[in-house]
């Protein structure tokens, strides 16, 4: 196979999807200020309409995950695409809350394919050395998704019916990411494990710039994983691969449960509490994103040269101050506008150590820390527990805010990130540098989670040394 496109190119059409994933999960923020008024809901209807693209993301990262190891990974994601253009203009035609629900249902079937397969596509093109900062693309694309929902969401508020719009307008970009997924390549890795080699072999070396004796290196050690036969949710479940398990299981669970999607999909709701109108609420959420951006773009640039576990670890510590710093201004702002101003600013800052550690970082580590034989399955077993606590939290949201208020349920969140600190530094193991066979054949050559983290932990003092 000859590839006739830059590797930049590559990375950004395959990481798009992650655009279309912060969209359609972000434009729903602004929406349901005009949906709530228009459809008169309750707050358990508004979490539905909400939190509905989470039950499909369940069910996409539990299908189309595991399918991506028998089918190909560009196949599933030209799938996703079609999922993601149908679901958004059913979604802006939608005549009632049922069919709207429906649609949103249909529309997070794709975003969840594309949490479960782009990160791993990511991880199994790039080289090492670059690994975090390519497969953090796709976190950098989320992002960029949110703030274009947050600017749509902005320009079409004065409209009755804006509403559909800012749903509908995600069929444009899922528009290109169909047509760029036609000319991306297939995974090496997958190709490899289907006895296509010679494919595998083109796309290395245009991956690699042409190096022969990195391809060769590489290709020999795909090789030998390759040669293990595909395992299934036994193997998942085996001894070997609980270390991984554990941090897919983990962090997938701690980046919902710290708060950040009920600061993302409610942060207007949130500025409208505290005293600011639709417009301004709207208009904040914009600078948000952008500030947004421009963190996760530096997190992009810095994620290989920073330990994974160090930037999980500092962003929990940022985010548990921010959210205490938050909760203080709620409980005793009495309409006062410096509360409100803290408040404003603290949720940024809250927003930028997400977005700059556990946003990008725990979609890395899901797609580096599995076997190849399942790593199709281990990344779908991490998406579905993630978007099964984001569903969880984001249901529960309306109904835990109308009855604790937000300065009391935003103390329970910033606690929970201080929790995330223990799982870090005791459950999680350090990938930066290292190829995906390595950290595999370590996987291999260990008995058990106690052992591998006692070796970590020992490795960890001996480099501070």
């Amino acid at each position: 196979m000859k590839i006739k496109i830059s590797n930049s190119v590559i990375y950004i059409f395959a990481a798009l999807s992650g655009l279309l994933f912060g969209y359609d999960t972000g434009v729903i923020s602004g929406a349901i200020l005009f949906i709530q008024e228009q459809m008169h809901l309750d707050s358990w209807q508004q979490g539905w309409v909400v939190s509905s693209v989470l039950l499909g993301a369940i069910l996409g990262a539990a299908i189309i995950g595991p399918m991506s190891d028998k089918y190909g990974r560009i196949k599933l994601i030209l799938t996703s695409a079609v999922i993601f253009f149908v679901g958004a203009l059913g979604s802006a035609f939608a005549p009632e809350i049922w069919s709207l629900i429906i649609f949103r249902i249909i529309l997070g079937v794709a975003v969840g394919a594309s949490s479960a397969l782009i990160p791993t596509y990511l991880a199994e093109l790039s080289p090492s050395e670059k690994r975090g900062t390519i497969s953090s693309l796709f976190q950098l694309m989320v992002m960029s998704g949110i703030l274009l929902a947050y600017i749509t969401n902005y320009a079409f508020s004065d409209l009755y019916t804006g509403w559909r719009v800012m749903l509908g307008f995600a069929a444009i970009p899922a528009a290109v990411l169909l047509i760029g997924a036609l000319v991306l390549p297939e995974s090496p890795r997958f190709l490899v494990k289907d006895g296509r080699v010679d494919e595998a072999r083109s796309i290395l070396e245009h991956m690699n710039k042409h190096d022969k004796s990195a391809v060769n290196y590489e290709l020999a050690q795909i090789k030998k994983q390759a040669e293990i036969k595909s395992g299934g949710v036994k193997e998942l479940f085996s001894e070997f691969v609980r270390p991984a398990l554990v941090i897919g299981f983990g962090l997938a669970i701690f980046q919902q449960i710290m708060g950040c999607n009920t600061v993302l999909y409610y942060a207007p709701t949130i500025f409208t509490d505290v005293g600011f109108g639709v417009q301004a609420a709207l208009l904040a959420h914009i600078g948000i994103g952008v500030f947004n951006i421009i963190i996760t773009a530096i997190a992009v640039a810095i994620m290989d040269k920073i330990d994974r576990k160090k930037m999980l670890i500092y962003g929990a510590i940022g985010m548990g101050v921010s959210l205490l710093i938050m909760s203080i201004s709620m409980k005793f702002s009495n309409g006062s506008s410096v509360a409100s101003i803290i408040c404003v600013i603290a949720l940024t800052i809250y927003i930028a150590f997400f977005s700059a550690t556990w946003g990008p970082v725990m979609w890395v580590m899901v797609g580096e820390v599995f076997p190849l034989n399942i790593r199709g399955l281990g990344n779908s077993f991490s998406s579905v527990i993630n978007w099964s606590a984001n569903m969880m939290v984001s249901l529960t949201f309306p109904a835990l805010l109308n009855y604790f208020g937000t300065g009391s349920l935003f103390i329970g969140y910033g606690i929970i990130c201080f929790a995330a600190i223990w799982f870090v530094q005791f459950k999680v193991f350090e990938t930066r540098n290292r190829s995906l066979e390595d950290i595999e054949a370590e996987l291999r050559s260990y008995k058990g989670v106690e052992k591998l983290q006692k070796d970590i932990c020992t490795q960890d003092a001996t480099t501070k040394a």
